[in-house]
């Protein structure tokens, strides 16, 4: 099946690639909230957060490098 590789193609996987960074952000807060909650703690959100912008900025490099060996 030919890949198509029109413009709203293009847009749309752009644009999911900006949403990959906050999203992560979110779910790593998410978790480490949780779990400061229920341990009664208060560190594992800074250590989850980062875990999300690490996780966020390695799936962005991924699907941006997709772009650079599809030829």
């Amino acid at each position: 099946m030919p890949k198509d590789n029109g413009l709203f193609t293009q847009l749309g996987k752009y644009y999911s690639v900006a949403f990959l960074l906050p999203a992560s952000l979110l779910v790593g807060f998410g978790i480490g909230y949780f779990i400061d909650k229920a341990f009664g703690t208060s560190i594992f959100k800074i250590i989850f957060l980062f875990l999300g912008v690490a996780a966020g900025i390695i799936e962005v490099i991924r699907e941006l490098s997709k772009d650079d060996g599809a030829k």
